[in-house]
């Protein structure tokens, strides 16, 4: 039976000389990729420049040879981080569902996309989206915004060039890079960002970052609730704000 998925040639290559690179003991050359993945010289010297753009490689020059960047290693430490991350933040995430009495998440970006790591469903609380291994648009959740709001404008405008790069669940929320860069605002001067209906209508999230040494936003702390119950905000954000610190603490982060 024949294969029917799509091919995509440039994405197959660029993954084979990132895992052929990541097997190797030390920096190799371009002439070396090309020959050992029989992929055309030319086509080798395109995507290492694409890499080396993206911080996934960089360029000796002097040995006229390439090796794994940064951004590789971060890919690394994001699989790495997400188990423990959600040993140590399962134990706070259930003791502030304890305290407020709605259902509590943790969860961690990857591409444009949040991953939930954590839920701790409330008692007589009904089922969310955000079971674990979920994935959901950044730009739509709390837990993503959170996240968001800690990168730098750069790199948010490189996950959302254009307005094809924002998905849609509920007509609410930010549709084009203008809008999200408002949002984003917001976030960065309360400290704190908040979803109301773009992932569930009737739903309502508050979520703090969790950053780690160097301030990157290792995950983000989230409360989910009906939107008609009323909450007293204020308290609501300092339980979620001490709990992403908690955690911030704990993975060796300095601030939150």
């Amino acid at each position: 039976m024949s294969d029917s998925r799509p091919q995509v040639p440039a994405a197959d290559q660029t993954l084979r000389i990132l895992s052929h690179l990541a097997r190797q003991p030390g920096p190799v050359s371009a002439q070396t990729l090309a020959t050992t993945l029989e992929i055309p010289r030319s086509s080798v010297y395109h995507l290492l420049d694409a890499l080396q753009q993206h911080g996934f490689v960089v360029h000796l020059a002097a040995e006229r040879r390439w090796g794994l960047g940064t951004a590789a290693f971060e890919l690394a430490g994001g699989f790495a981080r997400q188990q423990p991350l959600a040993r140590l933040g399962r134990p706070l995430a259930g003791a502030l569902t304890d305290r407020i009495g709605e259902s509590t998440h943790l969860a961690v970006m990857t591409g444009r996309d949040v991953l939930y790591i954590v839920e701790e469903r409330a008692a007589r609380r009904p089922a969310l989206v955000t079971d674990v291994g979920v994935r959901l648009p950044a730009h739509l959740t709390a837990t993503g915004r959170a996240m968001l709001a800690a990168l730098s404008r750069e790199q948010v405008r490189a996950l959302y060039p254009d307005a094809s790069s924002f998905a849609d669940r509920t007509g609410r929320g930010p549709q084009n890079p203008r809008e999200l860069r408002d949002e984003l605002r917001r976030v960065r001067t309360d400290g704190y960002a908040v979803e109301d209906g773009e992932v569930s209508l009737g739903l309502r999230s508050v979520a703090v970052a969790v950053l780690d040494h160097a301030g990157w936003p290792a995950a983000a702390f989230a409360v989910t609730f009906p939107d008609d119950r009323a909450l007293d905000l204020d308290a609501l954000v300092t339980d979620v704000s001490r709990t992403a610190r908690e955690l911030g603490r704990r993975i060796g982060g300095v601030r939150a």
